[in-house]
């Protein structure tokens, strides 16, 4: 289903996040390393992206893809490259709150895997009723009808109503 989802649109940070916490819980870690690194890629330098509007009741955050990314590079036994990620993290964490992070840096130091970031679970796209009420095709034009004068060479173009008399 993720596969779909980033075929159709293939700017959604949110389902490269969650294809590559997928792949981490199948063992695919070269596959959730590269999703992690698109889901980063698709935030465009932003902080976060708020999912509301789109019906999703979750806010992926810049520093949870990079801790999710460390995870996979963890797993990959790249200890160094997921130091350098943990540290990136640390500058994309808002407000300097970076006990989590200062945490992980431990975990990686001691060659200890850590547990990836995920969407909270029970949390799906949902579109809001009415967005998916015009979804439905709707004809506002009616049937086109030909009308044509019974008066020969009539060539007025126009209302009948506002013909010049």
């Amino acid at each position: 289903a993720f596969d779909k989802t980033v075929a159709k649109d293939s700017s959604l940070a949110v389902g490269f996040f969650q294809r590559g916490f997928v792949h981490l819980q199948l063992e695919m870690y070269e596959e959730a390393l590269s999703d992690y690194r698109m889901a980063f890629s698709h935030l465009r330098k932003n902080p976060f992206i708020d999912y509301k509007q789109l019906g999703l009741r979750h806010i992926l955050y810049a520093w949870e893809v990079l801790y999710s990314t460390a995870a996979a590079q963890c797993r990959l036994q790249q200890w160094q490259e997921a130091r350098v990620t943990l540290d990136k993290a640390v500058v994309w964490r808002p407000e300097g709150r970076t006990a989590i992070l200062d945490l992980a840096l431990e975990r990686v130091q001691d060659h200890l895997f850590l547990e990836p970031m995920q969407v909270p679970l029970g949390e799906f796209f949902r579109p809001r009723k009415k967005e998916v009420e015009q979804l439905d095709s709707k004809d506002f034009l009616g049937k086109p009808k030909v009308i044509s004068s019974i008066i020969p060479n009539d060539e007025y173009i126009g209302f009948e109503p506002l013909r010049p008399q």
